[in-house]
């Protein structure tokens, strides 16, 4: 049985430690699926379908990761791909007990899910989407921290 897990995330923007997390996840998945969530309590930054394209675009040589957009439970979402597995990255304590009280809903959800969280990259850390974010909105330069340019896109 193929081995998929969904990455799910608002990914607004997508960073070089959300990229990280997929890139270790095709170590231990056979297809890494991203999913960027419509999340009804979020304002979006970044245009959906243009983080959608910049996403795809990085992965363009990795056959086993797809990018998809989705506008429902994780959990449902992660069943209708046929995906047992849901990854998620963890910078801190905070993110572990958000992401606990998360992991437990989507096991009600769909029973036979599974999260699997792997430790952030020590130099990805200190990176967010929501800091990255700060910076941009206020004329600074983010490249550094995306896999992909903003300036350019």
């Amino acid at each position: 049985m193929k081995r998929i897990a969904l990455f799910p995330g608002s990914f607004d923007p997508f960073t070089k430690g959300h990229q990280d997390i997929v890139l270790r996840g095709l170590n231990l998945f056979d297809e890494v699926v991203i999913g960027i969530g419509n999340n009804a309590n979020k304002q979006r930054y970044f245009p959906l379908n243009r983080m959608k394209y910049l996403i795809e675009d990085c992965f363009q040589y990795e056959k086993n990761v797809k990018v998809i957009t989705y506008d429902d439970l994780t959990a449902r979402i992660a069943r209708e791909l046929g995906a047992r597995f849901l990854l998620r990255g963890l910078r801190n304590t905070t993110d572990f007990e958000y992401e606990n009280g998360i992991s437990q809903v989507n096991r009600y959800v769909y029973e036979e899910i599974e999260t699997v969280f792997l430790i952030t990259s020590p130099h990805f850390a200190p990176i967010s989407s929501s800091i990255i974010r700060d910076l941009h909105r206020y004329g600074q330069n983010v490249d550094e921290f995306l896999p992909y340019s903003l300036t350019e896109a």
